[in-house]
């Protein structure tokens, strides 16, 4: 008598797909655009190398879907538009707080943007989500330019402070350090009051031009 053969299993196509680019995602962030290998991300979903090619075409087509899935998520900047300064730097100085739990978007532009390949990647996933987002809560003039210098802070403070480690701003009080970045924030937002406390607000800083000064919303 044969063996009853069991039914083949259906392949899903949107399941291997979906575990593809979650592998992707991990892989491009643990090891950058160049390091990390079509062959790892494969063992890494449970699939072929071959599968890769026939979902997305390329590595560098799934590194471009990778970054728009890890950007797409509000991380610092969240989408509410009240007490905006206020809202990112808290929100920035809680997450790079020693003991928090990793900024992975972060991750993945700093270990894959020197790669020229993975450049474009990059600044369409920033511009499409962080910065859209950021530049819609903004009201006035220049709001893309003044969002992407507001990126420009939170990214910088979360190098040094998490990557990098200088002194002053690992050993900083959480709150301190928010009642700072939102001063610095302030003028970007149009927040004219949003400095609390004795933190140094936009008309206290030394130089500052007159433009600079005004609120801009």
């Amino acid at each position: 008598m044969n063996a009853v053969q069991p039914p083949a299993r259906k392949r899903d196509g949107a399941a291997t797909r979906e575990a593809i680019l979650a592998a992707a995602v991990v892989e491009f962030t643990e090891h950058g655009y160049a390091r990390a290998g079509v062959r790892q991300i494969a063992e890494r979903a449970g699939v072929t190398a071959m599968m890769i090619n026939r979902y997305f075409g390329s590595k560098e087509n799934l590194f471009a879907q990778a970054v728009d899935r890890a950007f797409a998520p509000p991380t610092v900047i969240g989408d509410e538009s009240r007490d905006l300064s206020r809202a990112i730097a808290h929100t920035l100085a809680d997450r790079t707080a020693p003991g928090a739990e990793t900024l992975n978007p972060f991750l993945l532009l700093l270990r894959s943007a020197q790669d020229p390949e993975a450049t474009e990647a990059l600044r369409r996933g920033i511009e499409t989500h962080v910065g859209a987002r950021l530049a819609g809560l903004l009201d006035g003039p220049d709001a893309k330019v003044r969002a992407q210098l507001g990126l420009a802070l939170v990214s910088g403070t979360w190098l040094l402070r998490t990557v990098v480690g200088t002194s002053a701003l690992a050993e900083a009080d959480d709150e301190r350090l928010a009642d700072l970045l939102t001063a610095m924030l302030a003028p970007l937002t149009g927040e004219a009051d949003a400095g609390t406390g004795d933190s140094p607000g936009p008309e206290d800083a030394p130089g500052q031009t007159a433009h600079l000064r005004r609120p801009t919303g």
